[in-house]
């Protein structure tokens, strides 16, 4: 819609109405966006989490819009809206203050239960949204009875009110995801909508000579005081911890224990770096990342390993086994969380001259680079799940044309100890693609590592190797990957970019899990 067709629609309608009515759009759905980041370290960010987040939200706007129309029928008067939303932005101002007594309290009372993460996630957001959410469901009927001046243009007021409040609704979507919350973090961007709301609101009151309006003039000055007066508490608490922070993707902490650094992204229940200025092994699935190339006919030897592209690279503990391993060999690091890069470089030491880093989408890279590699190593996770595009045939074909003749790809997927769907769909989807597949259990872990070559190849390759190998923790780590190999005993479905149910998986194996759990 042009200019000249938005002043048509609002020409004779009250403008600062529309206004407030286009605010609070944008602070509905900026607080549904922006809860998703309070969830984030204490349950995740798993489907079954954005279900309860979206389908609450939408709850309570249900009601608001029920209520609301009622209330606005019994009391069409500008100064009991304009209450109302100064009451919701009290409530969504005070929302980042309470939210992690609340969220604690539901994360460690359901942690024991099966269902934990459902019913923690549901209570916590049940607890925290309610109120300021219905109240902002209030406004679009209330709007829509203070507009109305002749029922017979009735259908163009609610069309015109429901439209402003969507444009809001539309700013509200983008602007706390790639602009406050990366930049300002989730107090401050719940604080600046609140604010927001409430200079509105107060501005509404005023002109309906409402003394009300010093009421809220006064929240509004305690909220900027208790924002910039309290003291920036830890989000998520961890032993250990030397560095926290928020970025668009991410909620990002490193904890050192014994001199040894650990990433940790949104909910902390799964290492993503490692990293001991003294030690190179890390006794988890980095190491067997190194394991993949001597699946290639023998003689195999360290020095044909030439270059490496690690998808995932979060904060580079696989290019600097490889660089110390294999030597200073081209690598490309593709890593989406520039966040993560920067936390990488300074407290990870990951300054390897030789690592070229991309800030972008594995795919996205894969698809424009022309350079073809030895090794392609993916791993990135948002658990509990891997990206549904890096899992599918037609991913793994780009794959293939990026590896050199004798190139090997690697994947790490997780498992539980008896149940190894997810591990079987990607087995299967990538013996679609490469002659020859492989799976190596990571001992005392919950992943395995998933191995194509473009060659035809045999298990056997990996002991025979181990000739030609001489750094002893490179020796190591082939041994324990032969010793682990898993024999592929059914096949999971092929994944396509256009059906990979990634997540339904993911979720059918945890489900399994904690209910074995509770028995």
């Amino acid at each position: 819609m042009g200019k000249k067709g938005v002043e048509e629609c609002v020409r004779g309608k009250p403008l600062y109405l529309l206004f407030t009515v286009f605010v609070s759009g944008m602070v509905t759905l900026a607080v549904e966006l922006s809860a998703s980041r309070l969830l984030d370290p204490y349950f995740g960010t798993s489907n079954v989490v954005w279900a309860n987040l979206i389908g609450l939200i939408l709850a309570y706007l249900t009601v608001g819009y029920f209520v609301g129309g009622r209330l606005a029928d019994r009391y069409p008067r500008p100064e009991v809206l304009y209450g109302i939303t100064g009451t919701a932005g009290v409530l969504v101002g005070l929302v980042p203050f309470v939210a992690r007594p609340v969220l604690l309290l539901a994360s460690r009372g359901f942690a024991t239960y099966s269902v934990g993460l459902l019913l923690g996630s549901f209570i916590g957001v049940l607890l925290l949204f309610a109120l300021p959410v219905t109240l902002l469901g209030f406004v679009s009927p209330f709007a829509i009875r203070l507009a109305m001046q002749d029922v017979r243009s009735a259908g163009d007021i609610a069309g015109v009110v429901y439209g402003i409040s969507t444009l809001g609704s539309i700013l509200g979507t983008f602007a706390p995801v790639l602009v406050l919350i990366p930049n300002i973090g989730t107090r401050y961007t719940f604080l600046s909508f609140a604010g927001l709301l409430l200079l509105v609101s107060i501005g509404g009151l005023m002109r309906a000579r409402s003394r009300a309006a010093w009421v809220f003039a006064t929240f509004l000055l305690l909220l900027l005081a208790l924002g910039l007066l309290s003291r920036q508490a830890v989000i998520k608490p961890a032993e250990g911890m030397i560095f926290e922070a928020e970025s668009a993707y991410n909620y990002i902490q490193v904890v050192e224990v014994r001199g040894t650094r650990y990433l940790l992204l949104n909910e902390g229940q799964a290492v993503h770096s490692v990293y001991n200025p003294n030690s190179l092994a890390t006794f988890g699935t980095w190491d067997y990342f190194l394991v993949a190339p001597f699946f290639n006919a023998p003689p195999y030897t360290p020095d044909q390993v030439r270059s490496l592209c690690m998808i995932g690279l979060a904060a580079g503990t696989t290019p600097r086994q490889y660089t110390a391993v294999f030597g200073p060999i081209p690598i490309d690091g593709v890593e989406i969380d520039p966040v993560i890069v920067d936390v990488g470089r300074r407290l990870f030491a990951m300054t390897e001259p030789n690592l070229a880093v991309h800030v972008e989408d594995g795919r996205y890279f894969l698809a424009r680079t022309q350079a073809r590699y030895d090794v392609v190593a993916v791993d990135a996770y948002r658990l509990p799940y891997i990206p549904f595009h890096l899992t599918t045939k037609e991913f793994f074909t780009e794959v293939r044309d990026h590896l050199v003749e004798k190139g090997v790809v690697v994947i790490n997927v997780g498992r539980t100890e008896d149940d190894y769907r997810l591990v079987e769909a990607l087995a299967t989807t990538m013996a679609a693609v490469f002659p020859s597949v492989y799976v190596v259990d990571v001992p005392e872990t919950f992943n395995s590592v998933v191995v194509a070559t473009v060659q035809e190849t045999r298990a056997a390759n990996l002991t025979a190797n181990l000739t030609g190998i001489t750094d002893p923790f490179l020796r190591n780590v082939v041994a324990q990957a032969a010793a682990h190999l898993r024999p592929l005993e059914g096949a999971g479905p092929v994944l396509t970019d256009d059906r990979a149910p990634v997540e339904q998986l993911s979720n059918l194996m945890v489900l399994r899990y904690v209910l074995q759990m509770a028995e």
